[in-house]
């Protein structure tokens, strides 16, 4: 498929880049997957669309404080590090100005409570840094690092916790999980009520997610590879959604992946945990989920085409269509939709 096919045209000035006060006044347009009925309510109302016995599965992933500045040892050149995955020989990370950074250079941050020494350079770019700091990593980036927020946010973020879950636990993540910013306590404790399943799996989100997919043919995309868990509590909640005929909901793309990738060819589950790069585009046939709820998502992105999988081409676009004519806001901090 050309990727071309999944573009369209979207003002700047509906790239959200703050946060609502209230995390639940987003607005929410519901897109029926069959029918391509479009409904426009506001997301605390998504407990309507929710059924007793259905499961609503999110992804409790947390954002680290990973971007970090600091200056060379040698030079005390300026340099800004983000970093993404930890490996078996050290942290694969971004650096900024990449030219400065070879092997054997040393970076110190806060006076030198981290010391990031360059161990190899990758093949797109980044870095593979071993790091050297007193006490725990996690209180050490708490102190020096600030939120990885993506490229196209522009404002300075005042509340940190604002690009977190409120039920995120799991530290890992170079950016958030998107589609579960809209929940507050409150609301998920009165989605329970109701006798909806709440259900917890783990991605770590890359910042492959916002990689712009630069080949004409989608096909030829490689996508990147994330950390995933989940647990036999999780696994076994899911079996039996699946066997009494109720729905899995996912809370975004990251929870898609993640259950597609676990599930068997007959939508089982088993407690497991690995590396996905499953790239979900139209023609791809769904075992684990039944619907979705997601923000908007970029032009020609592997996102838009994720969601393209689960309605149609024509349906997502048309949805969109209709979402910039009315003032939507897209993308992190913007509104949200839900198909089912």
């Amino acid at each position: 498929m050309d990727i071309n096919e999944f573009d369209f045209a979207l003002p700047e000035k509906l790239i959200a880049q703050t946060p609502l006060l209230d995390r639940t006044a987003s607005r929410l347009l519901a897109l029926n997957k069959v029918t391509g009925e479009i409904t426009h309510t506001h997301f605390k109302s998504i407990i309507d669309y929710l059924n007793e016995g259905d499961t609503l599965v999110l992804n409790d992933t947390k954002v680290m404080p990973a971007r970090l500045f600091g200056v060379k040892s040698d030079t005390g050149a300026k340099i800004e590090m983000l970093m993404l995955t930890e490996h078996d020989n050290g942290w694969e990370v971004l650096i900024k100005p990449a030219k400065r950074v070879q092997k054997g250079t040393e970076v110190y941050f806060g006076d030198g409570k981290i010391i990031a020494t360059c161990v190899d350079i990758l093949e797109q770019g980044g870095r593979i840094m071993q790091l050297k700091y007193d006490g725990i990593l996690q209180e050490r980036l708490d102190e020096l690092g600030l939120m990885p927020l993506p490229p196209y946010i522009k404002e300075t973020l005042d509340d940190q916790d604002r690009y977190q879950t409120v039920y995120a636990k799991a530290v890992g993540s170079a950016a958030a999980p998107t589609a579960g910013l809209h929940f507050t306590k409150e609301l998920l404790a009165a989605i329970e009520e109701k006798g909806v399943n709440i259900a917890y799996i783990t991605l770590h989100v890359g910042l492959g997610t916002f990689r712009p997919v630069s080949v004409d043919s989608i096909e030829d995309h490689d996508m990147h590879s994330e950390y995933y868990e989940m647990t036999t509590e999780t696994a076994q909640l899911l079996n039996r959604t699946k066997a009494s005929g109720k729905r899995i909901i996912s809370v975004g793309t990251t929870s898609t992946r993640t259950l597609e990738t676990i599930a068997d060819e007959n939508g089982h589950f088993e407690a497991q945990s690995g590396w996905t790069d499953i790239f979900i585009y139209p023609g791809y046939k769904f075992k684990a989920i039944d619907a979705m709820i997601t923000n908007f998502h970029l032009p020609k992105s592997t996102l838009v085409m994720l969601v393209s999988s689960l309605a149609t081409r024509e349906f997502i676009l048309d949805a969109y269509h209709e979402a910039v004519k009315e003032e939507y806001r897209f993308f992190s901090f913007g509104d949200a939709m839900f198909i089912y």
